[in-house]
C-alpha cells in the first residue's frame, strides 16, 4: 500500500478549494439574477507532448466541445512537473511522458479521482488509483541519418550499437545524441529502465562518452540535429516523434530495436486544484474514448491503447510487427523508486562518471 503523506499547506489548499466551490456554485445564480450571458470555460493543460503531434486530438476535442476553450501549454517533462507543483494558478490537466514523475504527483495528492465510463473501463495496467491514466503506447527507438548507413552498417540491436560505437569511434565523434537524464524526465526514466533490461547498459554509456555524445532535453532538438547533419545517430528517442519526423525528412531512418524496445505511455491526470474540473473530466474521458483513441491511431503516431480501434498506429499493430521484443514500462508503484532522491542521485552520479571519458 502506498501511504499518502500529509501535504504542506494542506489547510490553505482546503480553504482555497472551498472558495472555488463557492464561486462555481454562485456563478450560475448571479448570471440568472443579473442577466449575464453564458461564456466558455478555458481549460488549461500543461502538456509535455509536442503540440504539432497532438494537434489532431486537440482539434477534435475542440470541435466536439465548442463551449470549452483550450489553453495548451507545451512544456518539457521537468517543467510540466514543476508547474503542477508550484504554479499559483494550477493547471486543470497535466500530461507527461515522464511516468515516474506523474506517479509521484498522484501519490503526493496532486491528482484527483476521475469517475467516467471511460475511466472505469480502462485496463488496470494503464491506470493508477483512478487518478492517472496512460493513453498512448509508444516505442522507444534509434534514429539515424543516411550518411551513417553509407559509412557503416546501421545498428538494429543494442549490441549492434555498442559495437558500432567501439569500432567507429573517430567517424562518430560528436555525432551521437541521446536524452539527458539530468535535464529530462523521460531521459532519466529510459536510462534507468535500460539498466534493468540489459547488462551492457553501462558499457553502452561508456562507449557513448568515448564518442563525445551530446545530451539533450528535447526530442525536437535531437531530430533537427539529425536533419541538419549535426548528428548521425539518436539513441533512445521517442518513436512517436521520430516516426512523424521521418515522414517529412527522408534523410532520417527510424529503427525499432530488434532485441528489445521499451514502450512508454503518456499519462494524464486532473489536478486537485483544477479551476474547471468538469471540463477536465471531459477532456480526460475523451483521451480514453473510442473516438479520441481512433484519432491517435489514425492521425498521430502516438499509438492508441484501446483494442477496438484501427489505424496505422495501434498497440496491437505494434505488437504484431515487433513481436515479443516490446517491453512496456508498467504503470505501477515500482515507478516511484525511480524518483527516490537518494536512488536518483546515485544513478546520476554513476551516469556522469561513466559517460565522462578519462583524461
Amino acid at each position: 500500500m502506498i501511504r499518502r503523506e500529509p501535504l504542506a499547506g494542506q489547510h490553505s489548499h482546503c480553504r482555497s478549494a472551498l472558495a472555488r466551490c463557492v464561486r462555481r456554485a454562485l456563478l450560475p445564480l448571479l448570471l440568472a439574477v443579473f442577466g449575464g450571458a453564458a461564456h466558455s470555460e478555458t481549460l488549461i493543460i500543461e502538456g509535455a507532448l509536442d503540440r504539432d503531434v497532438f494537434e489532431p486530438v486537440l482539434a477534435l476535442f475542440q470541435r466536439n466541445n465548442p463551449d470549452i476553450t483550450l489553453d495548451y501549454r507545451d512544456r518539457s517533462t521537468l517543467m510540466a512537473d514543476t508547474f503542477a507543483r508550484t504554479a499559483k494558478s494550477a493547471p486543470d490537466v497535466v500530461i507527461s511522458s515522464a511516468m515516474p514523475w506523474q506517479m509521484a504527483l498522484s501519490n503526493e495528492g496532486f491528482a484527483q479521482r476521475v469517475d467516467t465510463e471511460e475511466t472505469r473501463q480502462w485496463p488496470a495496467w494503464a491506470k493508477w488509483r483512478e487518478e492517472l491514466f496512460g493513453f498512448t503506447f509508444e516505442p522507444i527507438v534509434m534514429a539515424y541519418r543516411l550518411d551513417l548507413a553509407a559509412a557503416m552498417k546501421p545498428p538494429s540491436t543494442h549490441q549492434d550499437l555498442l559495437d558500432l560505437l567501439l569500432n567507429h569511434r573517430e567517424e562518430l565523434q560528436g555525432k551521437v545524441v541521446t536524452y539527458s537524464p539530468l535535464n529530462s524526465g523521460i531521459g532519466d526514466m529510459l536510462s534507468q529502465q535500460d539498466a534493468r533490461y540489459t547488462p551492457k547498459m553501462w558499457d553502452l554509456v561508456a562507449a557513448m562518452g568515448q564518442v563525445g555524445v551530446h545530451e539533450s532535453a528535447r526530442s525536437k532538438e535531437m531530430l533537427e540535429g539529425l536533419s541538419s547533419g549535426k548528428y548521425w545517430l539518436a539513441y533512445n528517442i521517442l518513436g512517436s516523434y521520430a516516426m512523424v519526423w521521418a515522414q517529412n525528412h527522408p534523410e532520417v531512418v527510424v529503427q525499432v530495436p530488434n532485441d528489445y524496445s521499451l514502450v512508454m505511455m503518456r499519462t494524464a491526470f486532473v489536478h486537485r486544484e483544477a479551476e474547471h474540473p468538469q471540463a477536465a473530466y471531459r477532456f480526460v474521458g475523451f483521451l480514453l474514448s473510442q473516438e479520441g483513441q481512433s484519432v491517435m491511431a489514425g492521425e498521430t503516431p502516438l499509438f492508441s491503447v484501446r483494442p477496438d480501434v484501427v489505424g496505422p498506429y495501434t498497440a496491437q499493430r505494434l505488437r504484431d510487427e515487433v513481436g515479443d521484443h516490446l517491453y512496456p514500462i508498467p504503470l505501477n508503484a515500482s515507478l516511484l523508486a525511480f524518483v527516490d532522491p537518494l536512488r536518483r542521485a546515485a544513478f546520476l552520479k554513476r551516469w556522469q562518471e561513466t559517460i565522462t571519458p578519462e583524461p
